[in-house]
């Protein structure tokens, strides 16, 4: 066999995409993907900021000829939503209120539409689950944990009692075991 230790804190190998390492889409390259990461997720720059940054750096960029990776806070988040992540499309359908209409005084709201987007849960998260990136990185399995006083540890989702539950309750739905 030829092995060799792998160095400790080494970064897994990246995961190449079905379009090759290079491509970014839908940004030009890694330069906009690294700065959507920067003002999107690590940092969650207001929207005026970003445009203050953006300006800045157009005003730097004049001189060149050039423009920033993005005119604003508006381009920079039309190419968020255009980030293709594991292909699960956006869905949205319309809700109005229906109930009872009270005789005192009746809301504006309960007259309006309301448009509302969402991904399909359960393809989401199969795609998690199939993403190597999340790989040994969460319990899929529900679990209890005692100390040695038996007092009960709880410290994610998986380990709680909610969980626990409904697993018995799968089980034994499964299993046509009558469980009361």
């Amino acid at each position: 066999m030829n092995s060799h230790d792998i160095p400790l804190n080494t970064p897994p190998p990246a995961c190449d995409s079905d379009c090759g390492p290079h491509d970014w889409t839908p940004y030009n390259g890694c330069v906009e993907f690294e700065l959507t990461d920067f003002l999107f997720c690590r940092n969650q720059m207001s929207a005026s900021n970003i445009n203050l940054l953006l300006n800045i750096w157009a005003a730097t960029l004049t001189l060149h000829n050039n423009d920033p990776p993005f005119h604003n806070h508006t381009d920079l988040y039309n190419i968020i939503d255009s980030t293709p992540i594991g292909d699960v499309p956006w869905e949205s359908f319309i809700v109005k209120y229906d109930g009872d209409i009270p005789n005192s005084e009746r809301s504006p709201w309960m007259d309006e539409e309301f448009e509302v987007w969402f991904c399909n849960p359960r393809e989401l998260i199969h795609n998690m689950l199939t993403n190597p990136d999340f790989d040994s990185e969460f319990d899929c399995s529900p679990f209890h944990e005692y100390d040695t006083d038996n007092n009960h540890h709880f410290h994610n989702f998986m380990s709680g009692d909610w969980v626990w539950k409904q697993a018995v309750c799968i089980y034994f739905t499964l299993a046509g075991i009558t469980h009361k």
